[in-house]
């Protein structure tokens, strides 16, 4: 009886270690499968983190380039337009100007009042500083000049030649400022810039130009 009663208790004893054993086991297996897990989930998250984080950023640079490219295009084609257009203005006015300085005419009543007017002006502008040299590239010469022992001058050479005072006298001074431009009235003789009195500037068509063609004082 005792021999049984040993041999119960040892297998009783066996059996229990057997099932603490299994317990630890199961309870180790259970934490590696728990840090298994958690490990497997950081990892998991860090790398899609990343993976997220990386494509984020490569959209966002994406985003600025094609932001930054499409500003920088419209700033280029704007500043382009800009100066095509300012450069386009400035060779229309380039072209006007020159029309009007090689406009030709066929005789003095083919001048109209406008064209008459800003020669006129630069005749008065001449006379007012008592430039010569600006009044002869005005001039088609030979030019009647009604000074003494003068009369006709034959060349601009000649014609800078004559006395600045001389050719630019008071009374003929006083005619010219006091000139009126507004309403010019064409004639066969052209044109005449005069406050009504004897001295005066006269130009008209020269060789299809608008040309100083007589002095008279």
């Amino acid at each position: 009886m005792k021999k049984k009663s040993v041999v119960a208790m040892i297998l009783s004893l066996a059996l229990t270690g057997a099932v603490l054993t299994g317990c630890g086991e199961n309870s180790q297996s259970q934490q590696e499968t728990q840090q298994g897990t958690r490990q497997e989930t950081q990892q998991g998250t860090q790398q899609e983190t990343r993976q997220g984080t990386r494509q984020e950023t490569q959209q966002g640079t994406r985003q600025e380039t094609q932001q930054g490219t499409q500003q920088e295009t419209r700033q280029g084609t704007q500043q382009e337009t800009r100066q095509e257009t300012s450069a386009g203005a400035t060779d229309t006015e380039s072209t006007e100007k020159s029309a009007e300085m090689t406009a030709e005419y066929e005789d003095n009543f083919a001048v109209d009042s406008e064209a008459a007017k800003e020669f006129a002006g630069k005749v008065k502008e001449a006379a007012a500083n008592k430039d010569l040299e600006a009044l002869a590239a005005l001039t088609a010469f030979p030019v009647y000049v009604g000074l003494p022992n003068v009369s006709v001058v034959e060349s601009k050479e000649d014609f800078l030649k004559l006395d600045v005072e001389a050719v630019f006298t008071e009374e003929l001074l006083k005619s010219i400022e006091n000139a009126d431009i507004e309403n010019f009235q064409p004639s066969r003789a052209g044109f005449s810039i005069s406050d009504g009195g004897t001295a005066n500037i006269n130009f008209g068509v020269v060789d299809g130009k608008l040309a100083i063609n007589g002095i008279n004082y």
